[in-house]
């Protein structure tokens, strides 16, 4: 697999730290580090950091310590890193740094569909886009050379097409870990104030221009056709893939000439624009901003996103660049062949902990405003609990924005927000000292299932373990939160119906109805995933007693639970069923019952 093959990489090349945080496409880097570390008994020390700040900082400490490093994150990741990304490009590094960013176009599992080889640009940092996983481990090692050569941090942007596509690749014998020397202070570089500031930004410029001269990667290479050919396309990363495959496979694409980029930026404009001067149309195909497009000094004669060609949005799948290039050369369109598959909504597992504390939520903040996070617990959506989704800890503060607006006014003034364990940590916390310093009233309910379970099942800084398995100091999340300010904190099982209520039910009294401040509910329970704590001896049911009022059905959201049209009655898939008994509770008309399997 693509993120595989880029671990490999980064083992291969003789780092000796990374980092990373979880977050698809980009967290089977660091579970596949693990794996070569304890295959191969390598050195290597691993992180999952507590966010992407943090593991970008403590990558690049080693980097200046003299050692090679990277770190792994999806590109909404980079947004959370960007501050230390930003800074780092001015000061530069020691040992060679790879900055690896998944992006996700489509988005299939994200908030945006940004492009990360902006953020390179606008950070003024290169930029290596695979186009394929062998492409990754190549320059995953050209990337570390790179740092090294020019002192800045590279970026390394794999696609999701790229970061879960499989491929056959040739491993080389891992390097041993590369020191460049011990760190030796020097205050002008390492802790530059303004003045110092504006000379190593000058370095750095000149630091991007000698690479765009020397370095052959950053010049557009002729991959397919005749140099002399009357069309050209220039592509880039995953989807040069898919141009390569059309082009091949259909003879009546002609008169062609196709060229890849792998450098993106800084490109060889020079190199680019001759391509543009003999071509009598160039289209320029690459996922997901006109980042080659731009770079082109005269776009008179280009076809691609700005001037219309290329969709604006969604990923550029097979079918929809075999369009573009037939359109681009004149062919005949071909057959529509693009399977229709109706698309199943995302729900939360059957037994997740999450869904009963909704559902608690739902019965007793009936007019209230619901602000989400991101997380398994997005899903509450479909349980009509959760009315925002912003990014990673913006529950706290958002119903913070929310309970000052609306005190003292007749709009409503009950809110409930809700937050992971794992995305508390990562960034809610200093969200809720500002909630707690500044009186804000609303109940924050705290889903704690003790791993990150949306990305595969990480561990957390509440865990007693690491990535690699050692031993890690747990972080009580009680002490962390009590230690933010919080006086009304309650831990209950989300299980226990009684206490579940009992416990929301007073924390309504202490924010909403009294307005004394922030209240924590932390319902907790594993992920049921990772352990299976219901009897499967016993098997529920719905009894003749049924009424068909879809309460299960439409307040649970269970997958389990269905209403079968034919027979028009409510069933329980035994199959699905975890066994969690949940249903029984809710039911109006005690129709659910369990009996011995």
């Amino acid at each position: 697999m693509g993120n595989e093959a880029i671990a490999r990489g980064v083992i291969e090349a003789g780092c000796s730290v990374a980092t990373a945080y979880p977050g698809t496409p980009s967290s089977e880097v660091m579970e596949s580090l693990t794996r070569w570390k304890k295959e191969l008994d390598h050195e290597i020390y691993l992180e999952w950091s507590i966010n992407e700040k943090v593991a970008f900082e403590v990558a690049y400490g080693a980097s200046l310590a003299g050692r090679r490093s990277a770190v792994a994150m999806k590109m909404v990741g980079l947004n959370v890193a960007s501050d230390p990304f930003m800074s780092a490009a001015y000061l530069g590094v020691r040992g060679g740094l790879v900055v690896i960013v998944a992006d996700d176009p489509g988005p299939h599992s994200s908030q945006t569909e940004q492009d990360s080889r902006f953020f390179a640009w606008f950070a003024k940092i290169p930029v290596y886009d695979p186009g394929s996983p062998a492409e990754a481990l190549t320059m995953t090692l050209k990337a570390f050379e790179m740092s090294e050569k020019y002192h800045v941090p590279v970026m390394l942007r794999p696609c999701l097409r790229v970061c879960h596509a499989r491929q056959n690749v040739t491993f080389s014998t891992p390097s041993r870990p590369v020191d460049v020397g011990e760190f030796e202070k020097n205050w002008t570089r390492w802790a530059a104030t303004p003045k110092f500031r504006l000379v190593l930004h000058g370095e750095l410029n000149q630091k991007i221009e000698n690479l765009t001269l020397a370095e052959p990667d950053a010049r557009p290479r002729l991959v397919a056709g005749g140099s002399k050919s009357r069309l050209a396309i220039v592509t880039s990363g995953s989807v040069s893939s898919h141009v390569m495959d059309i082009v091949t496979s259909f003879p009546e694409i002609s008169d062609l000439s196709v060229y890849k980029v792998d450098i993106p930026y800084p490109l060889s404009q020079k190199d680019l624009q001759e391509i543009v001067d003999i071509s009598e149309r160039t289209l320029i195909v690459e996922e997901t901003y006109p980042v080659i497009e731009l770079q082109s000094s005269n776009r008179t004669k280009i076809m691609g996103r700005l001037s219309g060609h290329v969709p604006l949005q969604g990923e550029l799948s097979p079918e929809t660049v075999e369009r573009i290039i037939r359109q681009f050369t004149g062919a005949e369109d071909s057959p529509e062949i693009e399977p229709k598959v109706k698309a199943r909504r995302p729900s939360l597992c059957a037994g997740c902990p999450h869904r009963p504390t909704f559902y608690m939520i739902r019965k007793l903040f009936d007019d209230a405003i619901y602000t989400g996070d991101i997380g398994c617990y997005t899903l509450g959506v479909n349980l009509s609990a959760v009315d925002t989704c912003l990014c990673m800890g913006a529950s706290i503060g958002m119903a913070c924005g929310f309970s000052k607006a609306t005190a003292g006014t007749h709009k409503k003034s009950q809110i409930v927000a809700t937050i992971g364990d794992s995305t508390f940590f990562h960034a809610g916390v200093p969200a809720l000292i500002n909630a707690v310093h500044t009186g804000a009233n609303f109940v924050l309910v705290l889903l704690d299932n003790n791993i990150t379970a949306m990305t595969g099942g990480q561990p957390t800084p509440a865990t007693r373990y690491a990535a690699d398995g050692s031993t890690a100091v747990s972080v009580n999340l009680e002490r962390l939160i009590t230690g933010c300010g919080v006086d009304f904190l309650e831990v209950v099982d989300p299980y226990d119906y009684d206490s579940l209520e009992d416990s929301l039910t007073r924390a309504k009294t202490y924010s909403i109805d009294q307005g004394t401040g922030v209240s924590v509910v932390i319902a907790r329970r594993p992920c049921i995933r990772t352990v299976k704590p219901f009897p499967k001896a016993l098997v529920f049911e719905v009894g003749a007693n049924c009424n068909r009022c879809m309460t299960c059905v439409r307040d649970l959201e269970c997958p389990a639970i269905s209403f079968v049209k034919e027979d028009k009655m409510v069933k329980i898939d035994s199959d699905q069923c975890s066994g969690c008994g949940f249903c029984v509770k809710v039911c109006p008309e005690h129709a659910i019952s369990a009996r011995g399997g």
